[in-house]
């Protein structure tokens, strides 16, 4: 039986790998960190008791603390380590620069590390990177455009990035790195964009909220389903030789697209509910990200199966179930389901 550990297990894609690995016979363990709430809701429909047979186990850890992950690499020998954990929301990150980078650059050099002092040539390793590294660059982008990063995120990444390719040359580690364009999904966080569009859709068709508060409606995007880009991660850890892979669409939409179509397939006018906040605007804007995954369809055999329409569908429908339980629980005078604005 494989055995893979994940970082930032609980988080959307962490979730979706997690599923795509127990169904491929693999024996998961995850990282999560300590806190006095749980935060697996993404996996608890994964999640059964180790002593009657389940094959998903969750272990307390911190990337900043090499000691703890050289212990739990030695405790679970992972066949593979997928490293999603990390402050990921790039808006935040200009308000928690430091933070931010601390996560991701030394999270990734600490399991680095461990993964070195353990077992370099017997663990393979999957570092998430971001279409964010590119930047200001042109698009459409692939593995040789080069990095033009614009947010502290963004800069982090690019640092990881790189760390990983020394340390598959230094030390002959079988270490990739995935360049994800945006992905998205039902379990998307909802201060991310994208989630916090298609609920606030479906809440304001429920009467539960009357304003949607946005900033730059003309970035463009190239959005992917979260579930068609985890399998592309495993795909590249089954590969004979370590390589970098550009994953993405191939297709750019605008912001505004994704507002109308979101707002339109709940029966509503966005005009009448869109307002700029400045808030929400970056400090440096990237303005147009678009991927070039030829390689990944030619080496890996990848290619993503939910369309851009179909993604929307998904988050909406969801969603709508959420506002309706939601307007449920208000008309039944639950003080949580009050009315609010995002």
């Amino acid at each position: 039986m494989p055995t893979a550990l994940i970082t930032g297990i609980t988080g959307q894609d962490g979730s979706y790998l997690a599923e795509l690995l127990l169904e491929k016979g693999y024996e998961v363990h995850g990282v999560i960190r300590r806190a006095s709430r749980f935060n697996t809701q993404r996996i608890d429909h994964l999640y059964s008791d180790p002593h009657e047979g389940g094959k998903l186990r969750l272990h307390y850890g911190d990337l900043l603390d090499g000691v703890s992950l050289r212990r739990l690499l030695e405790s679970t020998q992972p066949d593979e380590v997928y490293h999603l954990g990390a402050q990921s929301h790039v808006r935040v990150s200009f308000d928690m620069p430091g933070y931010t980078v601390e996560s991701i650059v030394l999270g990734t050099l600490s399991l680095l590390e461990a993964i070195r002092d353990v077992g370099p040539k017997a663990i393979r390793f999957y570092q998430a990177g971001s279409s964010e590294m590119y930047g200001a660059a042109p698009a459409p982008q692939d593995e040789d455009t080069r990095f033009v990063p614009r947010s502290p995120y963004a800069c982090a990444k690019v640092y990881a990035h790189h760390q990983v390719i020394n340390y598959r040359d230094a030390y002959g580690m079988f270490a990739v790195n995935g360049i994800l364009f945006n992905h998205e999904s039902p379990r998307r966080g909802e201060t991310f964009l994208t989630r916090k569009v298609t609920r606030a859709a479906t809440r304001i068709a429920e009467g539960l909220q009357q304003k949607l508060y946005l900033g730059n409606q003309d970035a463009r995007r190239d959005w992917g389903y979260a579930g068609d880009y985890v399998r592309a991660m495993w795909l590249m850890l089954q590969q004979d030789e370590p390589d970098d892979y550009v994953v993405a669409t191939g297709e750019d939409h605008s912001v505004r697209e994704w507002v109308e179509r979101s707002f339109a397939a709940v029966g509503l006018d966005p005009e009448a509910h869109i307002r700029v906040d400045e808030r929400y605007l970056r400090p440096t804007e990237v303005d147009h990200l678009r991927g070039d995954a030829s390689k990944a369809r030619r080496a890996l055999g990848w290619r993503p199966e939910v369309t851009f329409e179909e993604l929307i569908e998904r988050m909406i429908e969801h969603d709508k179930g959420l506002a309706a339980r939601e307007r449920l629980l208000r008309d039944a005078g639950h003080a949580d389901a009050a009315p609010a604005e995002a």
